[in-house]
């Protein structure tokens, strides 16, 4: 430990050294690649290089004479512990007393100062607040410098792998279908420039994939979108022959990624722009609104045109989805019964158990990769939402209460998510109390009918009112959009009940899918998670308007070892029984296995 800490501190030394050579007095490091995506590869992992701390979520910052990182709750314990000794001071996030980044700095930084970042790892909305703050304190921001270039001798490469083409036939509509929506959707706009930074809405729109994102089939890109040409920037190293083929034949200009920034300071605009800030980086946004400021052209920020297009899945995509979900549903409803077999009688652990679950699912026709890495948490471990086991720290599995499993997988034809928590030995019956408020509020938000017009956050009661009513809430969203064969957190339409942008302006649609996840968390004891995907679907239309409804993409037991008939409603319990047949006839010939489908009839059968 006393090594590694001397380590950071001669590479924080380092790093101060060439802030000073280029007069820069505040240098942050946020967590993010080019294009904010979820999951940051190796190479955009400055944050870890400089303060030890490997945790999915940290920003720092350094000066001369201090250095602090600023995490969430999920890293409190482990940001103590890796930045022992290292000289960093650990920020934690929303507790009290706690200063944000932006307080810190205003707090610290004096007129003349300089403050710096590399503007290409920062969304245009943040770096727009952080300029504000600066100019506030007449303070000099420096936004064209990744120190670390300097420093980091053995910085791994960019992510490169080969990209791949699907087929039309796969995705429904083809690339030029999909591109001359996008381009109406400029005109409407009064624009004849789109600049594209989002992985997976490129990804869409081109009918490309890669995998240069973890847990993403994405590649890293940007487009340029005109009146009468498309131009992709890719690393040449991803290019196979198909892919060239494809572009050409579609009229798509390659060009190399380490093009990009060049291209962006030669770029002549010949209209104005749609820009969506949320989805850009700031570099990159601040070189077009300077070029459009001088051509007098105008940046219009507004979502990008494919975000919609993308969530709303044509039939094609439908119908490979709803294959897709009944050949995964029934994997997991197989590793069900092998956890409740073997739980007691074979070695497991939190982390075998997923190991085990990874495995299966690879076994499926068409699996690509994981869409996320698999939560397998047991007891009171699963009162963290988003905990995840490792080989060296998973707690071992008892035949004593639950074990929480929220999984799932990209195939050809879709990408997949889903959690059970699973009874594995003796439950008390205040943790029922709880499991049957849980699947009572999955069941009736699956079970709603709701007008067209509706956001999620006009239907988010549904699944929290059962909770509600017994004075117990989940401090998450209920329900993220789910991409094709794509990211398994997709918008822009959500289903959560606090205020947000895309959760009060995006409508529920037909063809939309979205995850329906209550949960009960209680810190020390246990977790309870049951999420099933749905479809928005028409359900009628009267005068009154279009009425619309959800259809279950997922069907695995729910498991009734952990209701309780009296914490139902009768409803309710009709709810499940009819689920429950759904779930057998769907997915029972999909198992080969007698033993499981004698066991899944017994595990769906009514109450």
């Amino acid at each position: 430990m006393g090594t590694e800490n001397k380590e950071i501190k001669n590479r924080l030394s380092q790093l101060r050294k060439k802030m000073k050579e280029n007069g820069i007095d505040y240098y942050m490091i946020p967590t993010a690649d080019f294009h904010n995506s979820e999951y940051s590869a190796d190479y955009f992992k400055t944050r870890e290089y400089f303060c030890g701390f490997d945790g999915s979520n940290g920003t720092l910052v350094v000066s001369a004479d201090e250095a602090g990182l600023w995490t969430d709750g999920r890293y409190f314990i482990q940001a103590a512990n890796q930045l022992s000794g290292t000289g960093v001071t650990l920020f934690k996030m929303g507790e009290e007393g706690v200063p944000t980044i932006e307080k810190y700095l205003t707090d610290n930084m004096i007129s003349g100062q300089t403050f710096g970042f590399d503007g290409r790892v920062v969304p245009a909305e943040e770096g727009e607040l952080l300029e504000y703050l600066a100019k506030l304190k007449n303070v000099t921001i420096k936004i064209d410098k990744d120190l670390a270039e300097e420093i980091w001798e053995d910085r791994p490469t960019l992510p490169c792998h080969d990209a791949y083409v699907l087929s039309d036939e796969l995705c429904g509509r083809s690339f030029k279908e999909k591109l001359a929506d996008v381009r109406s959707k400029m005109k409407e706009n009064n624009t004849s420039m789109h600049l594209l930074s989002k992985l997976d809405d490129i990804m869409w729109l081109t009918n490309l994939r890669g995998n240069d994102v973890e847990c993403n089939p994405v590649a890293l890109s940007y487009a340029m979108i005109t009146d009468d040409m498309f131009i992709l920037f890719i690393q040449s190293g991803e290019i196979t022959d198909e892919v060239r083929a494809y572009c050409e034949s579609n009229d798509i200009v390659l060009k190399d990624y380490a093009e990009y920034g060049e291209y962006l300071s030669e770029l002549v605009l010949t209209g104005n722009i749609l820009i969506d800030k949320r989805n850009t980086n700031y570099l990159t946004y601040k070189l077009v609104a300077d070029k459009a400021s001088e051509a007098g052209y105008e940046i219009k920020d507004c979502s990008n045109p494919t975000e919609l297009m993308k969530a709303i899945k044509n039939e094609t995509e439908l119908k490979n989805i709803r294959e897709v979900y009944l050949r995964d549903s029934a994997k997991l409803t197989e590793f069900i019964y092998w956890v409740k077999e073997n739980v007691g009688k074979i070695p497991m652990t939190e982390y075998s158990a997923a190991m085990k679950l990874d495995g299966m699912r690879a076994e499926l026709p068409g699996f690509i990769e994981l869409s996320f890495p698999t939560i397998s948490a047991y007891n009171a471990n699963a009162a963290m939402a988003h905990y995840e086991a490792t080989e060296d720290s998973a707690a071992e599995v008892k035949a004593q209460g639950m074990l929480l499993v929220d999984s799932g997988g990209t195939y050809m034809g879709g990408t997949t998510d889903v959690t059970r928590t699973i009874v594995v030995g003796e439950i008390s019956d205040e943790i029922k109390k709880h499991y049957t408020a849980t699947v009572s509020g999955m069941l009736e938000l699956a079970d709603a009918i709701f007008k067209d017009g509706c956001t999620g956050r006009n239907v988010d009661i549904y699944a929290r009112r059962p909770l509600w009513d017994i004075g117990i809430d989940y401090n998450h969203g209920t329900g993220h959009g789910i991409g094709y064969m794509l990211n398994v957190h997709e918008g822009p339409h959500n289903i959560r009940w606090k205020n947000s942008d895309a959760a009060n302006k995006t409508e529920l649609k037909p063809g939309m899918i979205v995850s329906d996840e209550p949960g009960v968390y209680i810190e020390g004891s246990h977790g309870i998670r049951i999420e099933n995907i749905v479809e928005v679907v028409n359900r009628s239309e009267s005068e009154y308007g279009k009425f619309y409804g959800f259809d279950h993409l997922t069907y695995v037991p729910i498991d009734l070892e952990a209701i309780d008939k009296k914490y139902m409603k009768p409803e309710t319990v009709k709810l499940l029984n009819k689920y429950h047949k759904t779930v057998y006839d769907r997915i029972s010939p999909l198992i080969e296995d007698e033993e499981v489908k004698a066991w899944l009839k017994k595990a769906t059968a009514e109450i």
